[in-house]
């Protein structure tokens, strides 16, 4: 995992945060075209971290998996024109084209896997009624428990972004602000001060590596 997360991170940065999408946002009988062009605002999958939600408006790089969409004969809206994405021969063309115009100029790698997440026990049964045994979303719900479902798509990715600058300037600033010095266990461990403080600085630094000019006014409020 650290070999492929370096594979992501250049110009000093050394972290790459986790995104899922559990299961994919598809209706059922949907063709990879038809899904995402519904998410063209906004990408279908969110920040596994636990820290605030983030909304994705760039990134440096990401290496996502998709897994369980069924190759469906694209189709489009009565009424409403054929996206570009339509035109792709590949679901691997599909989703680069959709990176191209939601993080241009970022590098992004994409896998398409035809077999699904399966979801049989002991898989938790968490899931909403709205989904059909293969994990697809239904317009209502359907009229056997959740715990039916067998399988679900599923996208993942690893993404190098901005949002990592208010993770990792956050977490800097929540170290801050105990006084260490009070723990005498902390350092009766076998940490030294000195090598606390550096570990910060060097946090403080690495956060900075995420920095793109147009940060938010509280993440330039609360640094040091």
């Amino acid at each position: 995992m650290m070999h492929f997360a370096d594979s992501l991170t250049f110009s000093g940065r050394k972290v790459v945060a986790a995104w899922a999408a559990l299961p994919f946002p598809a209706l059922s009988g949907s063709s990879l075209p038809d899904i995402l062009s519904a998410h063209q605002q906004d990408v279908p999958w969110k920040l596994l971290s636990s820290w605030r939600e983030q909304k994705v408006s760039c990134c440096f790089a990401q290496s996502v998996v998709l897994r369980g969409i069924c190759q469906e004969k694209p189709t489009s809206c009565p009424g409403q024109p054929r996206s570009p994405l339509h035109s792709c021969e590949s679901p691997e063309q599909v989703l680069q084209q959709f990176f191209h115009t939601q993080f241009p100029g970022a590098f992004s790698t994409s896998h398409v896997l035809q077999q699904p997440c399966e979801t049989r026990p002991p898989f938790p049964q968490f899931f909403s009624p709205l989904l059909t045994r293969r994990g697809f979303l239904l317009d209502k719900a359907q009229g056997y428990s959740s715990g039916g479902v067998e399988s679900i798509p599923v996208l993942a990715a690893l993404q190098s972004s901005p949002v990592l600058h208010s993770l990792l300037s956050g977490l800097c600033r929540e170290l801050r602000a105990p006084n260490v010095r009070r723990w005498s266990s902390f350092f009766t461990a076998g940490v030294e001060q000195d090598d606390f403080q550096e570990a910060l600085e060097e946090l403080k630094t690495l956060s900075q590596c995420y920095e793109t000019g147009f940060g938010s006014s509280e993440d330039e409020a609360g640094s040091d």
